[in-house]
């Protein structure tokens, strides 16, 4: 079977349902600088660059600095540079299967052994942006980071030395700043980024003039990126994929099919960043807090109401559920039903209902295996963190109390009782089968549990501690909850599920 290299590529003789790239896709400028080689930025921001080049509109193609000299550096040397996006999702409701053989990175770069190309690189006219990916932990503050080293430590060392090598190079000219996308998965990382880097420079004690230009000639933009980007599939599925596309590669990656990339930036952001225009799911706006409200509470919040109710019912993936018809249900109504509009944000309905939908194709998704009992991982934090200010609001708002958000706290108290410890872990049990409950509150609510369910609800939910509110004090609220896990004991998640969607349809007719 024949590697994927750039010579395969212009051969041509792929299956027919993959998309090479052309020629001319090899000659265009290198435009960015990126720090990592990880499946999200190769599903996501390369994949975007490589869709925009092939309509002329970017026109420019990607650096990529790798931390160290091992992992799949030698693949991308032996692939040049080329790998294979596998998309397959549902969108609006149509199954969605294509192959693109991206060629928008130019280089992968060793931080390590090959630094000096970094900042040569960084002395490049045609440079116009840096993205990242260095995981949550990239962007910390290395106190005794020495920016001079050949490489610096840290993320944010690397790219003040890439700056300043800049800086240096065109006599600190401002219309050489640099377009800065961090997308690690923190809140506000654009401008945790910015902080550190004036802290870095200030410690390093450079001078006045080049801090000036690091903070107004370059743009350090917050985003939000979603898309579920699994990465290489297993053996048994890559071998499939290999048979059908008619060729090898080791660099292979699947992605769902949805996509968002919520970038903060002004019009000078939009004009760099012009790859933005081919996706719908690529927004470039000054304030993007309405999409990150949008993904937590509608899709993050849905899962984490939903999980324990699953495991208790037996249901095993997300998209096993999806096609439940009683779960489907309960999912669509908790998500468009009770957390829409109780989202602690001005959102409009059709923009929210839209976003809804898409979030519900993604559950469908048959490529993505997501699991309900990973979901509860740290359950009682992402409740805290992602339902109850939404809770709380649509309390205020409609003086009454969400009843499948109630319904789904009732499954999370349920879910947290433990029928065995062991070695400092806690276990519960459904359907005859154990799982471990991993949660920081496992031991309070093994204690918590000794009590009557009546007792556990009014106790949980008045812990203000867990929720930085009481929930009793909701209108509804506690008595909600503790009906439904009274019904939960009785007659099961399955039962409890069916009797509360058929008793809702009977009101709602």
């Amino acid at each position: 079977m024949p590697v994927l290299s750039q010579s395969f590529a212009q051969a041509g003789v792929a299956a027919a349902t993959v998309a090479l790239p052309t020629p001319a896709l090899f000659e265009l400028p290198e435009k960015v600088l990126q720090f990592g080689t990880g499946v999200l930025l190769r599903g996501l921001p390369d994949f975007l660059i490589d869709q925009a080049n092939r309509q002329g509109i970017f026109n420019g193609r990607v650096v990529v600095v790798k931390s160290t000299d091992g992992g799949d550096a030698a693949a991308f040397e032996r692939e040049d540079n080329l790998y294979t996006v596998c998309v397959r999702g549902v969108e609006d409701g149509q199954t969605v299967s294509e192959n693109v053989v991206c060629a928008s990175i130019s280089r992968v770069l060793s931080a390590k052994s090959q630094w000096a190309d970094v900042l040569q690189f960084a002395t490049s006219p045609d440079l116009q942006v840096v993205l990242s990916n260095t995981t949550e932990i990239g962007i910390v503050l290395d106190e005794s980071e020495d920016i001079r080293a050949t490489p610096p430590r840290s993320f944010p060392g690397k790219l003040l030395a890439v700056l300043l090598a800049r800086y240096e190079a065109f006599g600190g000219a401002a219309d050489k700043g640099l377009i800065i996308v961090p997308t690690e998965l923190i809140p506000d990382n654009g401008t945790k980024l910015r902080g550190i880097l004036r802290e870095l420079a200030d410690r390093a004690r450079l001078d006045a003039g080049f801090i000036s230009w690091l903070e107004t000639a370059n743009t350090v933009c917050n985003s939000l990126v979603d898309r579920i980007v699994p990465g290489k599939p297993a053996a048994e599925a890559h071998a499939a994929l290999t048979q059908e596309l008619g060729y090898d590669d080791e660099l292979l990656i699947m992605s769902e099919a949805y996509l968002l990339w919520a970038i903060e930036g002004d019009e000078r952001v939009r004009e760099v960043l012009s790859f933005q225009q081919i996706h719908p799911g690529v927004i470039v706006q000054p304030d993007i807090n309405l999409f990150r409200e949008l993904k937590m509470r509608l899709l993050n919040g849905t899962h984490s109401l939903t999980c324990g109710l699953a495991v208790l019912a037996g249901e095993a993936t997300v998209r096993g559920a999806m096609e439940n018809d009683y779960f489907a249900t309960y999912i669509r109504n908790l998500m468009l039903a009770d957390l829409l509009p109780g989202i602690p944000y001005p959102v409009d309905e059709k923009v929210g209902q839209r976003f809804g939908m898409q979030v519900l194709d993604r559950f469908r998704n048959p490529a993505v295996e997501h699991r309900w009992l990973a979901i509860t991982l740290n359950y009682s934090a992402k409740l805290r963190m992602r339902v109850v200010p939404d809770l709380v609001h649509y309390c205020e708002r409609f003086k009454t109390a969400p009843q499948y958000v109630a319904l789904g706290f009732a499954a999370y108290l349920l879910f947290l009782r433990s029928t065995r410890q062991e070695a400092g872990k806690y276990y519960g049990e459904a359907n005859g089968q154990e799982y471990l409950i991993q949660d920081e509150q496992a031991g309070y609510f093994a204690e918590l549990w000794q009590r009557p369910a009546a007792e556990v609800v009014s106790a949980a939910l008045s812990n203000q501690e867990l929720w930085g509110t009481d929930l009793t004090a909701l209108p509804g609220f506690e008595a909600s909850v503790a009906r439904y896990l009274a019904q939960l004991q009785q007659e099961g998640a399955s039962a409890t599920l069916a009797t509360v969607l058929n008793k809702n349809q009977r009101v709602a007719a």
